[in-house]
């Protein structure tokens, strides 16, 4: 019997569990105290299987965001009805969640390098680097694509399909060809309020007092064998709420049910 554990990474499991209880203890009142995080669906993921489970969402920070999905699987799973109240949830946390992220952002400083051993599957760029796109697509690291498979095998696997924070980018093929190829469980996440609360890396808060949404929507039916990429990509925009159709002229109406919900985003803090 090995005396010390590791996932398929090769990450120490004891030390990975620290971890999460320490960064998880030190963000939890980003989410509950000063900012308001509201959850819908946590018992969809109570209902999901223990590994190749894919979660789809669009994208506001670089890290606040998993942060958020962290504190909101292990909260679920430890019985919490779309709450994160009480972190006692972070003493068990479940081990193998695993997050698709840029190479480049997980080693732009200390604290990435750190977070991205509590799960990161760093991966290339192959159309951007350093911020700006790339002139030509670079080929694919199949080593990324392996070891995003090892992730599904292994457990839960969280991706942001557009690869950015910027609202309304296209959705990379690559995610389509990774449900394609692997057929996980796709459940999509929808977020709101990240961009407001913190600054683009998600690591400084911005904003206090900002109503933050957390949506998990049910499992998409997909058909492995019969939908093409591009009907899968379609569906991936639908369902995390980025396909360009979101863009329609709103009527009056709805912008002021849109006003009257921002009033509500923003209240003083004593």
């Amino acid at each position: 019997m090995k005396l010390i554990k590791r996932n398929p990474f090769g990450h120490i499991l004891f030390l990975k569990k620290w971890l999460i209880r320490f960064f998880g203890s030190f963000t939890h009142r980003r989410y509950r105290g000063f900012n308001d995080l509201q959850i819908e669906g946590s018992e969809i993921i109570r209902k999901l299987p223990d590994t190749n489970v894919l979660f789809i969402s669009n994208h506001q920070t670089y890290f606040a965001d998993v942060v958020a999905m962290f504190h909101v699987f292990n909260a679920s799973l430890s019985g919490r009805i779309d709450s994160i109240k009480n972190i006692g949830y972070l003493w068990e946390p479940k081990m193998n969640i695993y997050y698709v992220a840029a190479k480049e952002t997980m080693r732009s400083g200390l604290l990435p390098k750190i977070l991205s051993y509590a799960g990161a599957i760093p991966v290339e760029r192959t159309w951007r680097s350093e911020g700006v796109d790339a002139m030509e697509k670079k080929a694919v690291n199949p080593n990324d694509t392996e070891n995003i498979k090892k992730a599904l095998n292994d457990g839960w696997v969280i991706t942001f399909p557009q690869g950015t924070t910027r609202s309304f980018k296209p959705v990379r093929k690559g995610t389509a060809h990774i449900i394609k190829q692997h057929r996980p469980i796709v459940v999509p996440i929808v977020i709101d309020g990240f961009r407001r609360s913190f600054d683009r890396k998600g690591i400084r808060m911005k904003k206090k007092g900002i109503l933050q949404s957390f949506i998990i929507k049910e499992p998409l039916v997909i058909d492995y064998d019969n939908e093409t990429i591009d009907e899968i990509v379609e569906k991936i925009e639908y369902a995390i709420e980025q396909h360009p159709s979101f863009l329609k002229v709103i009527p009056a109406e709805e912008l002021e049910e849109q006003e009257q919900l921002n009033k509500l985003r923003q209240w003083e803090i004593d």
